[in-house]
């Protein structure tokens, strides 16, 4: 709690993003258009092992973010992602993460680092300031699909939950958006994400744009070989889908 310019105690809480129901719950509300992903999913060994997980460490009292697991699939179906980025896994604070990757909920004071690096490059690349402060579900809004690899993440333990089966249906995730007909625009940053380029790639006329480069995280950000601040990866999309895709350009 921390005390205000008036001398107060400022009550405003960070918004309560904990997951409060059984991981199959979560399934059942995935929109049509991806269940045939997200169903045999679920059903199969990896996806009833990875239900088990996160239930017991709920049962054992954890704390696990997001509470909107799947938000990521809740704007459109596969025909319609255009672009799609890839984290690694959810933000691990309170009141951080959303379901969509790099993202946070509205109205955060300090954002996280790597999601600052991120509207610096827009800024920086595009000459205008993005037209998000921190939640970026405007960009989901226009066809950007904002995925990470494990999709939940206990309080305060990065990769907490990586390597427990989110990773299976991740990857048909992106594999099902790469089966679209139209070339679409996968911005792989840093090495977890880099590692699906295989899941992706087509060639021939209607083969899509892969864009690489270091994570934005402050740690890799300004490292060789691919440095994110400075790889114009939102200029490239755009002028990529303007002559690939129908419809206006991502508004950044």
């Amino acid at each position: 709690m921390s005390v205000s310019q008036t001398g107060l105690f400022d009550t405003q809480a960070a918004p309560d993003n904990r997951l409060r129901e059984p991981l199959e719950a979560v399934f059942d509300r995935v929109p049509a258009a991806w269940r045939g992903v997200t169903d045999p999913f679920i059903q199969s060994h990896a996806g009833r092992a990875l239900a088990a997980f996160v239930d017991q460490r709920l049962h054992e009292g954890a704390v696990i973010y997001p509470q909107h697991v799947l938000r990521a699939l809740e704007y459109g179906p596969p025909e319609a992602m255009r672009v799609v980025i890839v984290g690694q896994d959810p933000y691990h604070g309170a009141g951080q993460a959303q379901g969509l990757a790099f993202s946070v909920e509205p109205g955060q004071r300090k954002l996280p680092p790597s999601l600052r690096n991120i509207l610096k490059e827009v800024s920086a690349d595009t000459g205008a300031a993005s037209r998000c402060v921190d939640d970026l579900s405007p960009w989901a809004g226009q066809g950007v699909l904002l995925l990470n690899s494990a999709l939940t993440v206990e309080d305060g333990a990065p990769a907490s939950h990586a390597g427990r089966g989110w990773e299976v249906l991740t990857d048909a995730l992106l594999a099902r958006v790469a089966a679209q007909p139209e070339p679409t625009v996968f911005m792989l940053w840093g090495a977890s994400a880099q590692r699906k380029r295989a899941l992706v790639e087509r060639p021939g006329p209607a083969a899509h744009l892969v864009l690489e480069a270091n994570h934005p995280s402050p740690l890799s950000a300004n490292r060789p070989p691919v440095p994110f601040i400075g790889c114009r990866h939102f200029s490239r999309a755009n002028a990529f889908l303007a002559s690939n895709r129908r419809g206006s350009a991502i508004r950044w």
